[in-house]
């Protein structure tokens, strides 16, 4: 029989491959597992691996099958234009795991983006993550488990896995690197001119300008961040993996890097502000809270699938608002 699929090389020997292992020889393996991280590259490596131990398990005589081409695998995965499992797909899944295993002892069903599941498909699956049938696990796989219900995560083992790619800049260029740093101290000073639009009311159409300005640069380091992070990533990629798996894998890196980038967006204000407060400027505290609550806001509205630049816009437009109010 051949040999099992490797883990990834960044977490083999890693305490949570050691417990996978494990489990996995002692089959005491939970039936619901929540592997999140921050590449769904690597959770869907770690997931085939489990995969291919539970289904050509050596001690149970069975033809042997790569994970995704085994007749005891499923997948479910996000479909359409909005990237949401559906409540029908969800139903179709859990028909087809409830019958008795094909070829081996046990049936494997992975859920890729599981935080893409609609709170229809989520509620239906809920029953399943309760009362799972003894012969199959249940692996869910997702970058944002934050955005799962707390119904679902209370019903799985968690595992995170992370590895060398996890920062949003890490796999960029010098240069891209130096292009975001550039971009955050114009965005500094921008703050620093819409203080002085409060007083002085023709220099708005100047910071609207420079808004748009900042969107467009924001926009080229998301471009080329991602876009290095790919061309880093797509070498450690599984060879098996389908079209459908890859645009989702690419999908999640750009998500991921715009999202890193939205939150280094919050560290710049803070900084911004906490120089202000430091500066005897009593408004920067309430004009701090209000900045960062609309941009939780506008990185909330990525999650809902709007454009990274309209979400920044909206952000910029509300900061100008909010820093030029005396």
């Amino acid at each position: 029989m051949p040999a099992p699929l490797p883990w990834p090389p960044a977490l083999t020997g890693t305490p949570a491959v050691a417990v996978l292992e494990r489990a996995i020889e002692r089959q005491r393996l939970a039936h619901s597992l929540l592997l999140h991280g921050e590449n769904l590259g690597t959770l869907a490596t770690v997931a085939h691996a489990i995969a291919d131990r539970l289904l050509n398990d050596p001690r149970h005589k069975a033809q042997h099958f790569p994970p995704k081409q085994h007749p005891d695998f499923f997948a479910l995965r996000p479909a359409g234009k909005s990237r949401q499992i559906g409540a029908e797909a969800t139903r179709d899944l859990i028909s087809r795991i409830q019958v008795s295993p094909q070829i081996s002892h046990r049936k494997v069903a992975v859920i890729y983006e599981a935080d893409r599941l609609h709170l229809a498909a989520s509620n239906i699956f809920l029953k399943t993550l309760e009362e799972p049938p003894g012969d199959t696990t249940i692996l869910l796989l997702t970058t944002r488990p934050y955005a799962l219900l707390p119904t679902i995560l209370s019903r799985c083992l968690h595992f995170r896995f992370t590895d060398d790619g996890a920062e949003a800049l890490a796999e960029s260029t010098d240069a891209t690197r130096q292009a975001w740093r550039d971009t955050k101290a114009a965005y500094q000073a921008w703050l620093a001119r819409c203080l002085e639009t409060a007083t002085e009311k023709r220099a708005v159409a100047g910071q609207i300008l420079g808004l748009y300005g900042l969107v467009t640069r924001f926009n080229a380091v998301l471009h080329a961040a991602t876009q290095e992070a790919w061309e880093h990533q797509k070498e450690k990629l599984p060879a098996d993996l389908d079209d459908d798996e890859v645009d989702a894998i690419q999908t999640g890196i750009a998500n991921g890097i715009r999202l890193k980038l939205f939150s280094e967006f919050e560290h710049a204000t803070r900084a911004f502000a906490q120089e202000r407060l430091l500066a005897g400027d009593a408004n920067a505290r309430r004009a701090l809270t209000a900045a960062i609550s609309q941009l939780e806001h506008s990185a909330s509205l990525l999650r809902l699938n709007l454009n990274e630049a309209t979400a920044l816009e909206n952000f910029l437009l509300e900061s100008l608002r909010i820093w030029s109010a005396r």
